[in-house]
């Protein structure tokens, strides 16, 4: 028997969005650029995706430009806009020390090309402060990015504070919500930002599509050419299948938030509680509140976390060390580093994050694992 804790990494995608995405492969298989009927046919699932996606989010359908997931969402908000407003004069470009490295290694890239970056600084519970980004800021400053919350820690940031002190200097805000959408209540109108990236497979939808919502007004330069689709945003034929399993992800998630919520929330407690309780020397690294619900990340002195992932998963439990996207790396985790965590707490800890398909007993299950697996490992290193 195998469970499954690393849902901030992918989610399972839900029956309902295989059956979507089945039926748009054989019955919707139409170009959706087409006028005759299965162009139109296709082009109805890509409107009912837009409007799925932008009710979960508060915003107009005619605001949203699908795309192949978060990473080119971000890419598409930061180069999109820095492109935009290169020619006013505002070269200087400010995100977070945390950020996924869809946005770091986005915004290096423009600093290559002779923009300018700063990098805020985190405190030790992983929370960007207001006062940082108000002294960092400048007339200069085109674009500010900070994530809704973080894919390692959970943590959420201030959003909506930030976001003021970046219009006050008359720059554009964006976040990337990959890990809050469709799992807390995220109103682009209220956070009052310019820019959001969403990706469907963090809420039960398939990879490899995603959204960029881009609020009324605000000018972005397409970064993918080719012909007019989406409004003139991105080019090239849109993915009609995994849009159609965006879609329905986005409606399902609408429908369950504040019930699952809850109930993911509680078995994120035990699980850290248990944890923390029957594991010696074990610290929650980033803040208890405010932070997504489905989200722990835990130091175990003593062990090494890859060998604590590999152990884990002889025992039939996933986990994880940080981003999927950084795996295969010896680095410690940035995320960590930038919190002041000492070296060793940046590489003996785990991040679990529940979701849709965990149970108290699969919890309880992992708890009672977790003693002799930990004791075992730091028995290795004692020798």
């Amino acid at each position: 028997m195998r469970h499954y804790f690393d849902h901030n990494a992918t989610t399972p995608p839900d029956p309902a969005v295989v059956d979507a995405m089945q039926r748009a492969l054989t019955e919707d298989f139409g170009n959706p650029s087409s006028v005759h009927h299965f162009g139109q046919r296709a082009k109805a699932v890509l409107d009912e995706a837009r409007s799925a996606v932008a009710d979960l989010i508060g915003a107009e359908t005619a605001e949203l430009v699908l795309t192949s997931g978060g990473t080119e969402a971000d890419n598409l908000a930061l180069r999109g806009a820095a492109e935009a407003l290169e020619a006013g004069g505002r070269r200087r470009l400010i995100t977070s020390s945390i950020e996924h490295e869809a946005v770091l290694n986005t915004v290096k890239a423009l600093s290559r090309r002779g923009w300018s970056v700063t990098l805020l600084p985190v405190d030790a519970t992983g929370l960007v402060s207001p006062a940082a980004l108000e002294a960092a800021i400048d007339d200069q400053t085109a674009l500010v990015s900070v994530m809704h919350a973080n894919n390692e820690i959970g943590t959420i940031q201030p959003i909506e504070a930030l976001a003021a002190i970046a219009h006050a200097r008359g720059a554009l805000f964006h976040t990337d919500a990959v890990q809050t959408v469709g799992k807390i209540p995220v109103s682009v109108r209220a956070l009052g930002i310019d820019l959001l990236s969403l990706s469907a497979h963090k809420f039960n939808g398939p990879k490899g599509t995603g959204a960029l919502w881009i609020k009324r007004g605000t000018r972005l330069m397409a970064t993918m050419t080719g012909g007019k689709h989406e409004r003139n945003r991105r080019g090239g034929t849109e993915n009609v299948p995994g849009h159609a399993g965006l879609g329905v992800a986005a409606r399902l998630a609408q429908k369950k938030l504040t019930a699952e919520a809850v109930r993911v929330s509680a078995l994120r407690d035990r699980l850290e509680r248990g944890v923390l309780d029957q594991v010696p020397g074990t610290l929650l690294n980033g803040a208890p509140t405010p932070r997504v619900p489905n989200t722990t990340n835990i130091s175990f002195d003593g062990v090494e976390a890859e060998s604590l992932l590999i152990a884990l998963d002889l025992e039939g439990f996933a986990v994880s060390t940080g981003s999927a996207c950084s795996s295969g790396t010896l680095e410690p985790s940035h995320v960590l580093r930038a919190m002041g965590l000492p070296s060793h707490r940046t590489q003996n800890s785990i991040r679990f994050s529940l979701g849709a398909g965990n149970t108290e007993a699969q919890v309880d299950s992992l708890v009672a694992k977790l003693p002799a697996v930990v004791e075992k490992l730091r028995s290795l290193v004692r020798r």
